[in-house]
């Protein structure tokens, strides 16, 4: 499990924050959702996911990690058991305005809003927020990213509760990754017509891979978790690089 608390908001003392800023006036800004993830994972997945990410990315680019929000809009699992979405984006967006403000009063030049959970609904939040903050003039910069940032072959790539939401949490909390709580492969293969492993099939129950969408996990291979988390922050630090400079 990797740990990074010293770049961890809610772990620092107004002094320590005030020396991470001084340093790097960099902040990252974790979102994601109390969404349903199968048997395997977390609730809070995209949260945790988005936070790992952003604490390893300041530990590279320096800055500081606030605690993530795991609150999150839009996406097709809305009535799946222990999903608790918003359905308007207004609320969340009232939420980070008033972050982004206040941040900006702490001297920090540039934000990153990170999110875990990319429904088009979230990415057009995130974005929105960005494009409406940066017209404004304001002194610091926001730039919205999230997961499902384009990273090359030879990597999972983005799905629901699949092989990269289940590698890319391996990384952070392998202890919350159960991939032995889902049927046997042999006995309940995924049967997925047409070879669609993000059809409307996975929705229905009595389907192995209930609620999953994308790579089944249960193929995941341990050799890729770190390859994987290695090629999101290398590319999220670069845009970050980029936008600071």
């Amino acid at each position: 499990m990797i740990e990074y608390a010293h770049v961890q908001a809610e772990l620092l003392s107004a002094v320590e924050l005030e020396h991470a800023v001084s340093s790097r006036p960099i902040a990252y800004v974790p979102l994601g959702a109390c969404e349903f993830h199968g048997p395997h994972l977390p609730m809070g997945l995209d949260a945790l996911n988005a936070h790992g990410v952003c604490r390893v990315a300041a530990a590279r680019s320096g800055g500081i990690v606030l605690p993530p929000l795991f609150y999150g809009t839009g996406g097709g699992h809305m009535e799946y058991p222990w999903t608790i979405m918003i359905a308007e984006p207004e609320p969340i967006r009232t939420l980070l305005n008033t972050t982004l403000g206040r941040l900006q009063e702490f001297g920090v030049r540039l934000a990153v809003l990170f999110s875990g959970h990319f429904a088009d609904e979230q990415l057009e939040m995130i974005e929105l927020v960005e494009a409406e903050w940066n017209d404004a003039g304001n002194a610091m910069r926001v730039i919205a990213r999230a997961v499902n940032m384009p990273l090359g072959a030879g990597l999972p790539v983005p799905d629901h509760a699949g092989v990269f939401e289940s590698s890319l949490l391996s990384n952070f909390a392998p202890e919350l990754v159960h991939i032995d709580r889902l049927p046997s492969i042999e006995e309940a293969p995924s049967a997925d017509p047409g070879g669609d492993e993000s059809g409307p099939h996975r929705h229905e129950p009595q389907h192995p891979l209930w609620g999953v969408f994308g790579a089944d996990p249960r193929r995941l291979d341990p050799a890729q978790n770190l390859r994987l988390l290695d090629a999101l922050v290398g590319r999220l630090v670069a845009e970050v690089n980029e936008a600071s400079d």
